[in-house]
């Protein structure tokens, strides 16, 4: 070959080489992306509630901006959205506002979560709930289908939820920030206990019972994401270290409460990921210095890092752990399931029981779970 033609033939050689590096590039990318979506759903057009989350995203941004453009939270009027042809209604607005502005919140950044241009994820559940479980493409926020009847509840105890987090800043009890109805649908938002997730190892769903509480682990390899419970956590253990006597007086103070509410059935939620070498004992601080505080409220040491409220430091390993599903009520029907359950499981454990050996029991659970 001449000179020319053996530089020409180097020049492709080298512009194939740099468009196989550059589509390798794109496929890890594509990858990664994809492996943080493991075991959700991105709701796209061809989704069956696609429609329905196009109009919580407009209904919420409006809900939301009522906020920013009222700083005092006046009371709003059901949002009217003529020109999309629906209408949505937020519940206890004015109080939300307050509450999500207390824990240090933006609700600039709230509701651009909420109101983003990219797809809600949809979390499909082995839970009993028929509830659909929705989750913002950046995972921060959990939106969930509820009762009218738990809305009713929560409402009506909105005050005393408040005051109990005001009370206790550190509190384990998940945090919701605002209710919205919509398409004969009621939602609740939250925050997410599991965030951020993608070094996740496991998750369990804990309500210190036997009857009904093992699932069959995701065989190995799955993408599918599965929520263990009581029994596949037999074995381990929840290595905390100084943290173990916070966490066991806040279960206590947080189980107290819901007691207080008369309700029962709440789960509590654990998740472990291993600490990076540059994470283990450090990275620690109050959230603010004045001891009486600090002590009146509660309060521990957070991780400096995204949404630590949720989030423990062991010596190996970072828990994330948070109390859900507050609104069973221990009414006349669940003590008539309680005696029932009683003859049909004769010497075993079961999750409906009152509420103040419910909360008992998962205090019990911490604390022999717990090292």
């Amino acid at each position: 070959l001449s000179a020319p033609s053996r530089a020409s033939e180097r020049e492709c050689l080298s512009t194939t080489g740099r468009r196989s590096r550059t589509l390798r590039h794109r496929f890890l990318w594509k990858l990664r992306q994809k492996w943080k979506l493991l075991g959700l759903f991105e709701i796209n057009g061809e989704h069956e509630f696609y429609d329905l989350t196009c109009m919580l995203k407009v209904g919420l941004r409006a809900a939301i901006q009522e906020a920013i453009d009222n700083p005092p939270y006046k009371r709003a009027p059901p949002l009217q959205e003529g020109e999309q042809g629906f209408e949505m209604r937020t519940y206890g607005g004015p109080a939300f506002a307050h509450f999500r502005h207390s824990m240090g919140i933006s609700e600039t950044e709230y509701q651009l979560s909420l109101s983003s241009q990219s797809s809600y994820l949809q979390f499909i559940s082995n839970s009993k709930s028929k509830a659909d479980f929705f989750l913002t493409n950046n995972k921060c926020f959990f939106l969930k289908t509820q009762s009218k009847r738990e809305i009713r509840f929560l409402l009506s105890n909105l005050p005393k939820y408040i005051q109990h987090l005001e009370r206790y800043p550190h509190s384990l009890l998940v945090r919701f920030l605002g209710k919205n109805h919509l398409q004969h649908k009621y939602f609740i938002i939250m925050q997410s206990v599991f965030y951020p997730d993608e070094r996740i190892l496991e998750r369990y769903d804990i309500k210190g019972c036997q009857v009904n509480r093992w699932t069959e682990p995701a065989p190995e390899g799955s993408q599918v994401i599965v929520v263990l419970k009581d029994l596949n956590f037999e074995g381990n253990s929840i290595h905390l270290g100084q943290q173990r006597s916070w966490l066991l007086r806040q279960v206590q103070l947080d189980t107290q409460f819901l007691k207080e509410l008369n309700v029962l059935d709440y789960s509590l939620l654990v998740a472990f990921q291993p600490l990076h070498a540059d994470e283990k004992g450090q990275n620690l601080s109050f959230s603010d210095f004045d001891l009486a505080h600090i002590l009146a409220q509660n309060r521990r040491l957070l991780p400096r890092c995204k949404s630590p409220l949720h989030l423990l430091d062991g010596p190996e390993f970072r828990y994330f752990m948070g109390i859900i599903d507050l609104f069973t009520v221990y009414s006349f029907r669940k003590r008539l399931e309680h005696l029932w359950k009683c003859i049909r499981y004769r010497d075993q454990t079961f999750s409906t029981v009152s509420p103040s050996d419910y909360a008992r029991r998962l205090c019990q659970w911490v604390e022999s779970h717990t090292v």
